[in-house]
């Protein structure tokens, strides 16, 4: 049975809460395969939101075991707030599995990362501040904590004094901080080990034993591909592989697995953070946009910055993910506009592009080479299928699949597990 890759086909924030929602019923088991807490989905379920920051999408949904893989860094703390929180209200968490092989966000790491984004001033990157980059450096430089390391507190007490000792020197004599002490860290630590001890397995077998048993797997990254650490918009990026190829790295399932790559796009386009961005809009338009469709960050709360739909983006996306199908989602904002431009293509200094330039300086001085569509007034909330669509919103959506290199197998026409119109399966 299949393994499906769902990716973010943008900058991240496209609704992929929304996307495993909706495969909830067709899917056993939902693996989240990298990022941290610096990313966020929104699901809501009747009168109910959900919001999602380290917890796959799939825990709403009760016949899904989800599933936190190898690639993703944890931050403990937050984590069992998330999950506690679920808990209260009435969500099952029971069948959570953390990977035993997953790295830890610690405490010098989120204290790193906020020091080290001030002192860039100007030049920021715009992290989130939660650590994310510094635990990723860590486990690449073969410095970083485990969840397994939890469990023995020898190797957990050996791996903080190595990586204060170098830690506590840029902290106090590069940033003049105050150095962190080992004990307290292992001491706290250590107690959350306990707390998570239910949850850990050996998840990278798990999952592949399911899919050998006939099970279909979803593999649901955060962020998107534009901010993917090799193909994104560098340095402006996240430190993992959002794209379909890191779900295989992030989750210990092998590539010939997989079977289809989802990617979601939102009927405009979005970022977080600092870095270029050829459509956005500056002026009137950018703020209806961030207004009514609710464009602030799940996680950090941050405004995002809003412009008209870049279908380079969107070929870029299909090409690099292999995507299959696109779920576009958040049409219903674009209702009550006019005219709706689409951005078919770059112009760098004079030139073309119908494709994503090579190297960052032309990406950053693009310009939008754009093709007004016909807006429309009705509300699409409550349209059930195509066919509802009024038919200058039909055209939209045809265009944009004409752009975009792979067919859009589903439309969101409101934040509702109802409100998504299926014209294809997607499993």
């Amino acid at each position: 049975m299949p393994a499906i890759v769902l990716v973010g086909a943008q900058w991240g924030d496209e609704g992929k809460g929304k996307a495993t929602d909706l495969l909830g019923g067709k899917v056993d088991y939902v693996v989240r395969y990298q990022g941290g807490n610096n990313a966020g989905h929104t699901v809501v379920i009747g009168d109910k939101s959900y919001a999602l920051h380290l917890l796959p999408s799939g825990i709403l949904s009760p016949d899904v075991v989800p599933v936190i893989g190898n690639g993703v860094v944890i931050d403990p703390g937050v984590l069992l707030h998330e999950i506690e929180g679920l808990m209260a209200r009435g969500v099952d968490c029971s069948r959570l599995l953390i990977s035993a092989n997953a790295h830890l966000i610690m405490p010098h790491h989120r204290a790193l990362d906020k020091v080290s984004e001030r002192y860039l001033g100007k030049a920021r990157i715009g992290t989130t501040g939660r650590g994310i980059g510094p635990a990723y450096g860590d486990k690449i430089a073969r410095m970083g904590v485990r969840i397994q390391d939890l469990f023995d507190p020898g190797i957990l007490q050996k791996k903080v004094e190595l990586s204060l000792r170098e830690k506590n020197q840029v902290l106090t004599k590069v940033y003049n901080r105050r150095p962190m002490l080992v004990e307290p860290i292992v001491e706290e630590y250590l107690a959350y080990g306990e707390r998570l001890r239910p949850y850990v397995a050996n998840t990278e077998l798990i999952v592949n034993q399911a899919l050998d048993a006939g099970k279909v797997v979803l593999l649901e990254g955060a962020q998107g591909t534009l901010l993917d650490v090799d193909h994104g918009t560098y340095p402006f990026v996240t430190s993992s592989s959002p794209t379909a190829g890191g779900a295989c790295a992030g989750s210990g399932v092998g590539p010939t697995k997989v079977t289809g790559v989802i990617g979601i796009l939102k009927a405009y386009t979005t970022r977080v953070g600092s870095g270029p961005f050829p459509t956005e809009l500056l002026d009137d338009m950018g703020e209806y946009l961030r207004t009514t469709g609710g464009e602030y960050g799940v996680t950090t709360g941050r405004d995002r910055r809003c412009g008209w739909f870049d279908a380079v983006i969107a070929r870029y996306a299909a090409r690099v993910n292999g995507v299959t199908d696109f779920f576009l989602t958040k049409l219903d904002v674009l209702s009550g506009l006019e005219e709706i431009p689409i951005c078919v293509a770059y112009d760098v200094e004079g030139v073309r592009h119908d494709e994503m330039p090579s190297n960052q300086t032309d990406f950053h001085h693009a310009k939008p080479v754009l093709e007004i569509l016909p807006g429309w007034r009705e509300d699409i909330t409550g349209a059930k299928t195509f066919d509802d669509l009024p038919p200058n919103a039909q055209a939209y959506v045809r265009r944009l699949e004409e752009l975009s290199g792979a067919r859009i197998s589903a439309i969101g026409v409101g934040p509702g597990r109802d409100q998504t119109l299926t014209l294809r399966d997607l499993i």
